[in-house]
């Protein structure tokens, strides 16, 4: 595995032959280098089309990235340090999260149960003590 490479967890692997990576200027405050250096970070990756993503995993992922795909295309943008490197490191490393969020297989189905007993009778305590509360603010004392 070479050092480019994306591990997403224990599920998969994207070799960097997958990645394409553009580089531009980033905006904001910066110092001497700011117009020269290329630092922004602009990591692509085919999701559809990767043959790295599992086929049993790969319509979870399309799916629970579908608004943020272009043609089956992600993109990251990394801009936030002032080293290429380092916005390098940054965009592989949310690819990553994001792949790994969207592989995850969806939460169990929750199954309705009925309030207990007790809970019923104290949220019937609690009704009965507010209802006081506020009677008693009305000025009337007839009870």
């Amino acid at each position: 595995m070479a050092t480019g490479d994306v591990v997403v967890g224990s599920r998969f692997v994207i070799p960097e032959a997958e990645l394409s990576e553009r580089f531009s200027r980033s905006s904001g405050p910066g110092g001497q280098g700011v117009n020269t250096t290329d630092s922004r970070v602009e990591l692509s990756f085919d999701v559809a089309a990767s043959p790295s993503i599992p086929e049993h995993l790969r319509d979870r992922v399309l799916a629970a990235l579908e608004n943020r795909l272009v043609d089956g295309v992600l993109t990251i943008a990394a801009s936030e340090h002032r080293s290429q490197l380092q916005n390098r490191e940054a965009a592989r490393g949310r690819l990553a999260n994001l792949l790994l969020d969207a592989s995850a297989p969806p939460p169990a189905k929750r199954r309705p149960t009925k309030p207990s007993r007790g809970s019923k009778e104290r949220r019937l305590a609690s009704k009965k003590r507010r209802s006081d509360v506020k009677r008693g603010r009305s000025g009337r004392f007839d009870d």
